[in-house]
């Protein structure tokens, strides 16, 4: 699988275990974001972009991630959506690997 195809089809998990860490500090540097969500920085960059294109965060000029209000709303809709049809929340290890 292509980096192309693999950014087409983001894990809905990983998009909201980033959201969940930036809404916890309200904004995060991406290598903070990327540390606090799990991921390695190479699979990070590409879900921060991937949100990126589709209008879900905004990055700085000082390299901050902050939530857009589109991206809160998916946010909640991703949520609402896992409740009802999962049945539980669970987005796995938030913070830094050990």
């Amino acid at each position: 699988m292509s980096l192309r195809e693999q950014s087409s089809k983001p894990d809905l998990y990983v998009i909201a275990r980033i959201i969940e860490a930036i809404k916890e500090k309200n904004k995060l540097n991406k290598t903070t974001l990327a540390t606090s969500t799990g991921l390695a920085y190479d699979r990070f960059v590409r879900y921060l972009s991937w949100m990126s294109d589709k209008g879900f965060v905004n990055i700085d000029n000082e390299g901050f991630v902050h939530l857009t209000k589109e991206g809160e709303q998916a946010y909640d809709e991703l949520v609402r959506w896992i409740l009802k049809y999962v049945g539980q929340l669970k987005f796995g290890r938030l913070g830094p690997r050990t």
